[in-house]
């Protein structure tokens, strides 16, 4: 995706986005079943990460038997086989139960080559507690405007990271390609610096819809190993230092909101943090 414009963010309040971002989280799942079942696997479960298709609004698997891919469209949480870019099947998910999505499903496996049975495997990680969980149905059309909000979160998030990422490998980094991992349902970018150490300290360059830490969305820069904390040099005021349980350079989206340009002004936080990250990492004095 090449830079470009941020989609428009309304401000949807975030109790209304957090129920959007569960039913979304468990909807994505599925892609990850298909993904798992179907693509050879990858280190770090790298087979099952997604890419965001901007014509399609939504997340799609890698590719498998020739171009067809799964795809979950976020606005409206519809599932879809695709072939290109051309939209073969579909499944709104609006007053649907995981069971029947499965059962879809298990109908698109054969022209996707696999057994629908593989779909059955659990997960190698537990969802948090919600009613889909319990049979429940997805009730989209009830979250519509959080759901576009959503998606549009996601859209920039992908536009940022990517911007990003491209700085980062005309710098001679090795930044990959931005994807988004099911299991956190984040948005995730690592990049290895290396500073002749084994192993390479790394930077990640992320996007959350929010999780336990922030109820809301936020971008963020990580670092590994943890460096001297007097070495940490300061922040543009967009964002802070995140030291619970990871370090991050991090800005959350009450303050993006806030911001009088959103897309410049979190575009260079993330390359003025970035920049600092990369010369501490690049001459490390690791904390005790």
């Amino acid at each position: 995706m090449t830079a470009s414009r941020w989609k428009p963010l309304k401000g949807v309040d975030f109790a209304h986005l957090h129920e959007a971002r569960m039913q979304a989280y468990y909807a994505v799942q599925w892609l990850a079943r298909v993904a798992r079942a179907s693509i050879p696997p990858r280190p770090n479960d790298g087979h099952t990460n997604l890419g965001w298709d901007d014509g399609f609004d939504g997340f799609t698997t890698h590719p498998a038997n020739g171009d067809k891919r799964i795809g979950l469209r976020l606005p409206d949480l519809t599932l879809a086989l695709l072939e290109g870019s051309e939209i073969l099947q579909t499944l709104p998910l609006q007053g649907r139960t995981d069971a029947e999505a499965r059962a879809w499903l298990g109908a698109q496996m054969s022209p996707l080559g696999f057994s629908a049975s593989t779909l059955d495997a659990a997960l190698p990680y537990a969802l948090p507690a919600h009613p889909l969980g319990r049979g429940e149905n997805y009730e989209a059309s009830k979250l519509a405007a959080p759901l576009q909000e959503l998606a549009n979160w996601y859209a920039n998030g992908f536009r940022s990271l990517d911007a990003l990422r491209q700085r980062l490998s005309a710098q001679g980094l090795p930044a990959p390609e931005v994807r988004c991992w099911p299991r956190h349902f984040d948005l995730d970018c690592l990049t290895l610096i290396d500073n002749g150490k084994a192993p390479s300290p790394t930077m990640g360059a992320g996007f959350s819809p929010g999780d336990d830490y922030y109820d809301e969305p936020y971008f963020y820069l990580s670092l590994y190993p943890r460096p001297d904390p007097s070495r940490l040099p300061a922040l543009p005021p967009l964002g802070h230092w995140h030291t619970k349980d990871f370090l991050a350079a991090l800005v959350r989206a009450d303050r993006i909101l806030a911001a009088k340009d959103r897309q410049t002004e979190t575009d260079n936080f993330l390359s003025s943090a970035a920049d600092c990250i990369v010369k501490v990492l690049s001459h490390p004095v690791i904390s005790p």
